[in-house]
């Protein structure tokens, strides 16, 4: 399916495949049914204002993300549902749920800031720079990013990976994910010591981190 929607190209469709059976196997179906809210939820984002994003130079390619982007984004909720499976301790599917939260609230923040902000300001010092730029973050783009983690959320405790009064782990990790994220783009990312799907793997790693510190 996210092939058929351009939402990736055959190399993520490979890597998704791979996330997807282990997520399945290892946390049951109520995580698959997560990673494919999650899914749609940022392959509407991506397109939303495309035109817009195409003259800012920050459009998605139109054939979707490759194997490694996937991966970055999936590796780390892949590792927990399979610990889970593994051990069944319940901590790693808040922390799988986190690392998914955080992978909404990273891609859904980007892209609706790009969308709706010219402007946005760089998170280590606060200044004005071009919405797109690496490290900057966006009013507009952080509370849509916030509501993805939210709706994430919401899906697995409808699919009982969660209960209800656990929700304000995953979007308080999504968040910090998030920030993290923006942090290591304006340092990392922008001296060129860091690839985005690197910058992205550690963002997850750190949501997740976030997440089994609250849940314990």
């Amino acid at each position: 399916m996210a092939r058929l929607l351009r939402g990736v190209n055959a190399s993520g469709m490979v890597a998704g495949a791979i996330a997807c059976f282990v997520l399945f196997a290892g946390a049951g179906p109520g995580a698959f049914a997560t990673l494919v809210v999650l899914f749609l939820m940022t392959w509407g984002s991506t397109r939303i204002g495309r035109l817009r994003k195409q003259e800012l130079g920050v459009a998605e390619q139109r054939d979707g993300r490759n194997g490694w982007q996937v991966s970055a984004n999936l590796s780390v909720a892949a590792a927990c549902a399979a610990l889970f499976g593994a051990g069944g301790n319940r901590a790693w599917l808040i922390a799988l749920v986190s690392a998914l939260a955080e992978a909404a609230t990273d891609t859904v923040a980007s892209e609706i800031g790009e969308w709706r902000s010219g402007t946005a300001v760089m998170i280590t010092n606060w200044k004005t720079v071009p919405a797109g730029t690496d490290g900057g973050i966006t009013l507009a783009g952080s509370l849509a990013g916030i509501l993805g983690a939210a709706c994430v959320a919401s899906v697995s405790i409808l699919a009982q990976l969660l209960v209800p009064r656990e929700l304000w782990i995953p979007v308080s990790a999504g968040l910090i994910g998030m920030l993290f994220d923006s942090l290591l783009g304006a340092t990392m990312q922008r001296h060129g010591w860091m690839s985005n799907e690197a910058v992205n793997f550690w963002a997850t790693a750190v949501a997740v981190g976030v997440g089994w510190v609250f849940c314990r």
